[in-house]
């Protein structure tokens, strides 16, 4: 039996269509991250997910289409995470070091993800940097409305904050992943989380 053949007969026990969505992205996560979009191959990603490449192209029409689910599927559930480490607690001290976790989280459960995220050889193209720029906002805005109803600074300078601080817990947690580094994650979290909370905690908030 051919490879052609035996993908056929895989493709005949067909799955839902989530769950064969979900075994396509990761496959195509996997792919992505070790080769970077332009090296990686269809047949490899179709290959990985035990389906023949017609049935990956049914799901997805393009390389470009894949990738870019790839990034809103992994993207939505950082934005989800942050947005809840901030709603988590009424105490500023307390998000600060909810929202490190977070990243923290997600770089320890999803290290392939946080890799295409902020290492994409794609992040200059138009619709990829979007996306990038999008996960940015979205988890700056979170962080940006505590910031303005506690010290009724002027929304744009509250949003400026926001990007600051959503800026250096990705840069900072990148660096970690990136120099497997000799600090624990607790003993990594604890710097990280002491210095955005010197630095934010010394504006006065606001009287109620």
């Amino acid at each position: 039996m051919t490879t052609t053949d035996a993908n056929a007969s895989r493709d005949k026990a067909r799955l839902p269509r989530d769950e064969r969505r979900a075994i396509l992205l990761s496959a195509a996560l996997e792919v992505f991250t070790a080769a970077g979009y332009h090296s990686a191959a269809m047949d490899e990603i179709a290959d990985r997910a035990s389906v023949s490449k017609p049935v990956l192209y049914q799901h997805f029409p393009s390389k470009l289409d894949l990738y870019l689910a790839v990034l809103d599927l992994h993207i939505d559930s950082l934005v989800y995470e942050i947005q809840k480490a901030i709603s988590s607690t009424p105490d500023n001290a307390q998000r600060v070091h909810a929202t490190i976790d977070a990243y923290f989280s997600f770089i320890e459960n999803e290290g392939e993800a946080f890799r295409l995220l902020f290492e994409s050889d794609m992040s200059v193209e138009p619709q990829v940097h979007e996306r990038l720029s999008r996960m940015t906002y979205d988890c700056a805005a979170a962080v940006s409305g505590v910031i303005s109803n506690d010290t009724g600074l002027p929304k744009e300078a509250a949003m400026l904050l926001g990007v600051g601080l959503i800026g250096y817990a990705q840069v900072t947690a990148r660096h970690w992943l990136e120099r497997d580094s000799k600090l624990t994650r607790q003993q990594a979290m604890d710097l990280v989380e002491n210095l955005m909370w010197r630095g934010i905690s010394g504006f006065p908030r606001t009287e109620l």
